[in-house]
């Protein structure tokens, strides 16, 4: 599979990056395992986790401690304190049976106020960098869908990656929140990792009782379209995008990289262009209660 510098970082990351968060509900250790393995065989090595995807660190964790050092492991935090990002940083490490993560993220960070008690004192940051100090984590990583936000991050800590959605709905609205296309020139002008999220996503879902997979989005299931879209993810200057939230949604993509080519300038505008009046993907739509990724 192809390859990309995740930014400054030394990294080469797998343009498709395997997503943890689709055994958010799993009891089978054995589904978990062959998926990650499958995942390793067709050439995925970064591999995305986190503690609030329900089930995913306990299912996977044999089977990632197993292939350690076949992957870039980034893993995730949602707490906000010191103390708490601590702990959970701990509880992850034993989850997964390992020692050390390349990249941990404070994850879904969503307004002003979740960034200033992070970076403030008694935030969590000072635990994560403690922990890098001690050599539990190699980089240090931001999440999250506002878009303004993130880019304000970047201005304040110098982090050395940063996850947001890169999809037509997102680029159609220009709203500071939703356009993410400042935020990525940011991470090229600061040598900052960027990976992408939600490729296929066509917008959140209406209700609950519609939802048909297990994506807190509204994803394409369409191979063709679910290919275009994933090439213009990577046709921007992105280090990686994570698979969706749902395993059934994979072996499209997985096909689409094996010949993977950029859209043209063209392509891109009318994509952006025809995808005017969807709805985005903004922060508010996790309130529904979807799962997060």
């Amino acid at each position: 599979m192809i390859s990309r510098p995740l930014g400054r970082t030394g990294h080469r990351s797998s343009v498709l990056a395997f997503g943890g968060a689709a055994f958010w509900a799993d009891k089978d250790d054995a589904r978990a395992a062959a998926a990650l393995e499958d995942a390793l065989t067709r050439g995925v090595n970064h591999v995305d986790v986190a503690p609030s995807y329900g089930e995913a660190e306990r299912v996977l964790g044999p089977a990632i401690a197993r292939h350690r050092d076949r992957m870039f492991l980034a893993c995730k935090t949602r707490e906000r304190r010191r103390a708490k990002a601590r702990d959970e940083l701990h509880r992850s490490l034993e989850r997964l049976h390992i020692d050390r993560l390349d990249l941990y993220q404070c994850h879904a960070v969503s307004d002003a106020y979740d960034l200033d008690c992070i970076l403030g004192p008694g935030g969590a940051m000072e635990a994560i960098l403690d922990a890098r100090d001690h050599g539990l984590v190699r980089f240090i990583g931001i999440t999250g869908h506002h878009c303004a936000v993130l880019h304000d991050a970047l201005s304040r800590f110098p982090f050395d990656a940063v996850m947001f959605p890169v999809n037509p709905i997102q680029a159609a609205d220009p709203r500071p929140a939703t356009d993410y296309r400042p935020l990525l020139a940011a991470t090229i002008a600061r040598g900052v990792g960027a990976i992408g999220i939600k490729a296929i996503a066509l917008g959140p879902w209406a209700t609950r009782a519609e939802q048909t997979y297990t994506t807190w989005y509204r994803p394409s299931d369409d191979p063709a379209d679910m290919a275009t879209r994933l090439r213009f993810a990577l046709t921007h200057l992105i280090a990686t995008t994570v698979l969706p939230s749902d395993t059934r949604l994979w072996p499209p993509l997985f096909e689409t990289v094996e010949r993977l080519d950029a859209l043209g300038d063209d392509e891109m505008e009318t994509m952006i262009r025809d995808a005017r009046g969807a709805r985005p993907l903004y922060v508010e739509s996790m309130k529904l209660g979807f799962p997060a990724y």
